[in-house]
């Protein structure tokens, strides 16, 4: 037969594994490097401060982000709520929602102002003839005022941000005024009555960045001197960071230039205070 009649023979060899080449060793390989992902994340996070905690928590508990804030869950005011300009607005309808939960909120909800100023958000307690917060004439808070004190404490130590505390009085002079206690006494003391209040209930020791006495020269009615409403305590949280241009800038500004010495020439407390007139209530 001629050899290009001879026909053409095609072997072909099938191969088969054993079980011990599969895939399960890839399940297992997947399982191993997601353990060791999960291990180095709990120990980044042990090792991380309290902001990343709580950022990450509130992630899990809030991962849509509709809170509009980093790191939190909206259930209250935390750190991963910054405070600058723009999130006053926000502090302030969260303060209002609170302190409706106090027992008869309505009764003095007139007497309760916060505003969104260039120093921050400044809260005031405004009184009455009668007195709401204090007791006329002294330093004692009342139960109404001693309660909703407590109540802003709660929501305000939660905050990053400074407080100021500040007592006001109205032009009346101060029945007790011969025995040297005026206005500037208890505005002051009435600041400082706040301020232990609040420290009681949630602020941190660090967090009460001033307590200021200005009796009666800053009234909110200035036409109208003897107006109870000038008597109050303003409580100013203050902004993480301060506006361009604010008032807390240049107070920055200026505490910067006298720790180079540019201040050196300025009046000593105590000298300040003697030249301070002393007023009654």
């Amino acid at each position: 037969m001629p050899e290009h009649d001879q026909p053409i023979i095609v072997v072909k060899k099938k191969v088969s594994h054993g079980g011990h080449h599969g895939g399960a060793w890839k399940v297992a390989y997947a399982d191993f490097v997601t353990a060791m992902m999960a291990l180095f994340i709990v120990l980044w996070l042990l090792s991380s401060d309290e902001k990343v905690k709580k950022a990450v928590g509130g992630y899990f508990q809030d991962p849509t982000g509709v809170g509009k804030q980093m790191g939190s869950n909206m259930s209250g005011i935390d750190e991963g709520l910054q405070l600058k300009k723009d999130d006053m607005d926000n502090l302030k309808e969260k303060l209002e929602a609170a302190l409706k939960q106090t027992p008869d909120f309505q009764k003095f909800s007139k007497n309760i102002q916060i505003t969104v100023t260039g120093e921050g958000l400044r809260i005031e307690l405004l009184e009455t003839e009668k007195g709401v917060f204090f007791q006329s004439g002294n330093a004692k808070p009342s139960e109404i005022g001693e309660e909703l004190i407590a109540k802003l404490a709660s929501e305000l130590g939660k905050l990053p941000n400074h407080l100021y505390i500040e007592g006001h009085t109205d032009s009346k002079p101060f029945s007790n005024g011969e025995s040297g206690y005026s206005n500037w006494e208890l505005s002051s003391d009435r600041a400082n009555a706040a301020r232990r209040i609040m420290m009681t209930n949630g602020l941190r020791q660090d967090q009460v960045g001033q307590v200021r006495g200005f009796a009666d020269q800053k009234l909110r009615s200035k036409n109208e001197p003897t107006n109870a409403s000038n008597r109050r305590i303003s409580v100013i949280v203050q902004y993480l960071t301060p506006p361009p241009g604010s008032a807390n800038e240049e107070d920055a500004r200026g505490k910067a230039k006298e720790k180079h010495g540019e201040g050196a020439h300025a009046a000593k407390p105590e000298e300040a205070a003697k030249s301070q007139p002393k007023k009654g209530h």
